[in-house]
This record gives C-alpha cells, sequence and structure tokens, in this order.
C-alpha cells in the first residue's frame, strides 16, 4: 500500500557552474502547468491536456466542479482558422473513489463534431452562419469504462470570441457573446451542468521569467504573465457529490475529513493509432484509441519528469505508476531541489535564493538531494504506529537510503495525504515531530499514482472570506500553526483554505508558488521537520527567518490577469480577437 504527504508544499566555481547550464538545459523544465511540457504532445495542440482543477463549488457546496482544460496558448485573433476542440479525439476525465479497486469508477467522454455552414467565404463568421460550428456528445460511464451511456447529445460549443462585428453585428450573428457563453451551459439527463468552450487561460505564470534560467522572480525586471491573454478551451462539469460517492459510503459524511469522501481525478486525451492521408481531402482513422496526453497533479511532467521520459509519463495511466517505478526517482530527488542547495547550484539561480530545503532539520535530518531524508530512523521503536512504520504501510515511505524526500513530495503526487502521524500539523507536538497533532488533511487515495485528490467533505472556503488565500494547504498550515484559536487546539475543525491545493485545485490557487514551497521543504517544515536555523534549545519559536523566507516566496505572478465567475462555470470568459495586447 502506497501514502503521501500534501505537496504545499553561494558561491559556485566556473566548473560547477557549466555543470549547472548543461542539466538545466537539458532537462527542459516547463513551468506552464501542462503546456507543451513534451516532445510529442507539443506537435498535437488540440489534444493536448493544459491544467485540471477539481473543487467544491462555492456557490453549490453538494456539488464537485472538474475543469479540465486543452488546446494552450490560443490566440484570440488566430483566423482565418481559429482553434476548436478536434475531432477524433476522445477526451475524457475519470473518477476514482474506491481504494479497494483497481482503476476509474466513474469516467465522462466527450467527443467533437464541427461543420462549415457556408464554404463559400474565407471569414468564420458572416450573416449568421459559422463555418466552425462545433457541437459534442457527452458519454458517461459507471463502471470504470466498461460501458457508456449518452447523457448529453448536440452539446453547444459556442463560438470563437472574434470581435464585435463577427459577434454584435447584424453581418455577423447579431448577439452578445454573454449569451453564446451563458447559452452553451446545459444540463445532462442525470442531472450535472456541462460547459464546453473557449476561455480565457485561467492558468497564471511568468513563463519567459521561468525559461529564462529559473529568473522567476525576475531579477531587476518585472515579471509578468505569460499567459496573460491567452484563451484556451475548457471542459466543465458540476456533479452532484452523491453522484461521486463511492458505493456504501454515507450520505452525510461523518467528519470534515472523512476517507469515504475521497476521489481521485485525471483527464486525458486519446487518438486513433492510424491517421492515413491521401491526395483527396479526406484523413481517414482508424485503430485502437491511444491516449495521447494526461494530467493530474500540476507542473508534475513539466517540472519533475526529465525530458527523456516525458513522452513515457503522458502514455501511462495512474494505475500503471503502481508497478512502472522507474519514475519515482524524480519525485525522491527532484531536479529542482538542485538549485535550492548551496552545495550545488542554489547560486546560479539567486531567484530561488529564498527557497532553501532542510539539511540538518532538528540536529540531524538531511533531506537535500542524495541525502537519507528519515531513513536513518529505519526500525526504531519511536515509528511504531506511524505512517512510516513498516508495519502500517510496508516499506513504501522509507524504500531506502539516498531518497530523501520519500517522505513528502512521492506520496504529495502519487497517494494523497492519510490523517495519520505524521502526517499532521506540528501544533500539540510539542517539538516532537513523531507525535500526534492537529489533523489538517485527508486525501488519502491509494489507488494509483499522480491524479487531484480531493476531500468532498471538506467545506468550500467562501472566495469573500478574508482568510481565503491563493495558497491554499500552505496557508490552512501556517494558520493552524500560529493563528489563535486554531493553534490552540488539537481538534479537528475546518481551517480557511483546506479546500485548497493539493487537497483538489481551485482556480484561485498559485500552484506554481506551492510547489516550488514544497520542493523546497515547507511540508516538512508544516509537521514538525523546521528548518535549519532553528534550535530548540535557543530559538524562542521555529517561526525562523527561513521559514518565513520560503513562506513569502513569490515568482511575482500571484492571480489570473482577468477575475473569474462568481457561477458555473467559474472560469473568464474569452479575451476577443480585437482586445489591444498589452
Amino acid at each position: 500500500m502506497k501514502t503521501l504527504l500534501p505537496v504545499w508544499s553561494g558561491g559556485m566555481s566556473s566548473r560547477k557552474l557549466c555543470s549547472f547550464l548543461f542539466l538545466w538545459l537539458m532537462a527542459g523544465i516547463v513551468m506552464a502547468s501542462s503546456h507543451r511540457e513534451a516532445p510529442l504532445i507539443s506537435n498535437d495542440p488540440l489534444a493536448d491536456n493544459t491544467d485540471l482543477y477539481a473543487f467544491r463549488s462555492p456557490d453549490n457546496p453538494n456539488t464537485i466542479t472538474i475543469i479540465a482544460n486543452y488546446i494552450p496558448g490560443e490566440l484570440p485573433f488566430g483566423g482565418p482558422n481559429y482553434y476548436s476542440f478536434g475531432e477524433n479525439i476522445r477526451y475524457e476525465i475519470h473518477v476514482d473513489n474506491d481504494a479497494s479497486k483497481p482503476g476509474d469508477e466513474i469516467v465522462y467522454r466527450l467527443t467533437f463534431s464541427k461543420v462549415n455552414e457556408d464554404p463559400t467565404t474565407f471569414f468564420n463568421i458572416r450573416l449568421g452562419k459559422q463555418n466552425l460550428k462545433t457541437t459534442y456528445t457527452l458519454e458517461r460511464s459507471m463502471d470504470g469504462g466498461a460501458s457508456f451511456a449518452v447523457i448529453l447529445a448536440n452539446g453547444i460549443v459556442p463560438p470563437p470570441n472574434i470581435g464585435p462585428r463577427s459577434i454584435n453585428s447584424g453581418v455577423g450573428l447579431g448577439t452578445t457573446y454573454d449569451a453564446l457563453f451563458n447559452g452553451a451551459i446545459a444540463t445532462t439527463t442525470t442531472g450535472e451542468k456541462v460547459f464546453a468552450g473557449p476561455v480565457d487561460d485561467p492558468f497564471f505564470v511568468d513563463l519567459g521569467g521561468i525559461f529564462d534560467l529559473g529568473d522567476s522572480p525576475r531579477q531587476g525586471a518585472a515579471s509578468r504573465d505569460g499567459l496573460a491573454k491567452y484563451n484556451v478551451h475548457t471542459i466543465a462539469i458540476q456533479i452532484p457529490i452523491a453522484t461521486l460517492l463511492k458505493a456504501g459510503a454515507p450520505a452525510q459524511p461523518t467528519n470534515i475529513l472523512d476517507s469515504d469522501y475521497v476521489i481521485g481525478v485525471w483527464a486525458s486525451a486519446s487518438r486513433p493509432a492510424i491517421k492515413t492521408l491521401s491526395t483527396s481531402n479526406n484523413v481517414a482513422y482508424d485503430g485502437d484509441w491511444i491516449q495521447v496526453s494526461r494530467l493530474g497533479m500540476p507542473l508534475t511532467n513539466e517540472a519533475v519528469i526529465a525530458v527523456g521520459d516525458k513522452d513515457l509519463w503522458n502514455r501511462l495511466t495512474p494505475y500503471d505508476e503502481i508497478s512502472e517505478t522507474t519514475l519515482d526517482k524524480y519525485f525522491f530527488n527532484p531536479e529542482l531541489a538542485l538549485y535550492m542547495d548551496d552545495d550545488l547550484f542554489g547560486g546560479a539561480v539567486p531567484a530561488f535564493a529564498p527557497l532553501r530545503i532542510q539539511t540538518k532539520s532538528l540536529g540531524a535530518f538531511d533531506f537535500s538531494n542524495g541525502a537519507d531524508g528519515l531513513y536513518g530512523l529505519k526500525g526504531n521503536a519511536a515509528l511504531a504506529g506511524t505512517a512510516l512504520d513498516d508495519a502500517v504501510f510496508g516499506t513504501l515511505l522509507l524504500p531506502g537510503p539516498g531518497m530523501p524526500r520519500s517522505v513528502d513530495l512521492w506520496p504529495a503526487f502519487h497517494t494523497g495525504v492519510p490523517n495519520v502521524i505524521p502526517y499532521q500539523l506540528a501544533t500539540g507536538k510539542n517539538g516532537n515531530p513523531l507525535a500526534a497533532g492537529k489533523p489538517f488533511v485527508n486525501n488519502f487515495l491509494p489507488n494509483g499514482g499522480d491524479m487531484l485528490r480531493l476531500n468532498m467533505a471538506v467545506p468550500p472556503t467562501p472566495r469573500d472570506d478574508p482568510n481565503f488565500s491563493s495558497l491554499g494547504l500552505v496557508q490552512a498550515a501556517a494558520i493552524g500553526l500560529t493563528v489563535a484559536p486554531f493553534n490552540t487546539t488539537t481538534n479537528l475543525e475546518f481551517i480557511p483554505n483546506m479546500d485548497g491545493f493539493p487537497n483538489g485545485r481551485r482556480l484561485e490557487d498559485d500552484v506554481t508558488r506551492i510547489e516550488l514551497q514544497a520542493v523546497a521543504g515547507v511540508v516538512l517544515a508544516a509537521v514538525g521537520l523546521w528548518y535549519d536555523d532553528y534550535d530548540p534549545a535557543t530559538s524562542p519559536s521555529p517561526v525562523t527567518p527561513q521559514l518565513l523566507n520560503v513562506l513569502s516566496y513569490t515568482t511575482g505572478v500571484e492571480k489570473n490577469d482577468r477575475p473569474f465567475l462568481k457561477t458555473f462555470p467559474y472560469v473568464a470568459m474569452p479575451w476577443s480577437g480585437t482586445e489591444v495586447r498589452q
């Protein structure tokens, strides 16, 4: 069985600097959530997953909203052939809700059809007709993909937001884009609410700075959202919690961390194996359906998996990762950690200067790459009954020496975190990370690999709550450690942002910042494995300068360029092709 912990997340010689530059260039780190992240899929944008979100709907908390985005870097003025969902592609959203059974329980599948209503013009929209008119069929499987039933036929995809003459005027469609957008929201025969169409890309990140050898935040210049005023195509489905519950789960959760309410979500795109071109205009497709893209946790294939294995990662399902263990090394010793270590290449990346990993936590534990982390405790009686005890989860979390992040980063991407010692906040532990602390997350689902894991029992944090934060569980942990009354008791209680990434993922969550903080060891600190500058004998508080440096780190881009909607589908409407780009 597998387990996990939540992602919260000098000087240099010329020889080291040359080695560093070689390593970085060869690694191909891409800090866009999943935009053009692997060699093969970068040549097939219509099937390219860009982002995945799963969260309890803030205005309809009896439902879960899942948003899967595709087609990276859509220029709003991309005519004459505007972006659209592809035909001969299966776009799927997968849900796992039962760890006792291998594979998915629920699958939503969308397939799209397109028609040119007036092929005599080069315009996309003219005189009430569309030359990219797209509809879709939505099917649902409740038996893991063995059988499917159509729950929505002829779903409407709104046209691209070309500009006011095409959308508003009498020589175009004679309507408003608001009307087209809202008119495309549909309800299935089984009660789900659905939207499929172009939207503003909700992911925010300084791509230019990140690609410039990790210059994020930019040194000596202003950071910039590299995806501002770009669009993507989204599939948004709002699903009743009752539909997503595993068989036998209670209709109401027993508490806000009820294990029966945990789901895993991932998205994929598949194509027929054979594409045949001919001298005619016809293209033929045949053969088995082959998965060409997938997405669960953000940034996995971009910033964790090395370029030589990126295409392999896209071909696997999360369930393949149970036996396919060759990729585990990237989580045990993540490349990004090299640039947060002064003994390695930290001095070459000044933007990451606030991010440093524990090398002598509590005077004893080293989590830098190649070190042993907590493996030195293997067999110690102090581990009895904890998640690190071989009798509880086997050798999974302490598999061997030289794998320091097997206790935090590896499980964060593979199983979710159980409400089991040591994965509780340091509040109430009295300096012992192996003591019981304050519960703050349980999204444990050890039935596969990379997925977004969400505990549906956790209430949503209102978006207008003064404690709402884009730092998700990092902020929830900070509140639970430092803010009264939350830090005065070890009782289970709702802490604002317990519903944030990596307990699912909200649109507002700053996942780039959270994951960089996680690589820098913030999860370890949250459970009591404090930073090196904390000495229990002399330091008055574990909230030391190193911890504050990590918590206050920013990439310089902390929110989306366009406000999100307050109601389904929550993503912002797409940019128009005539809007001025800055």
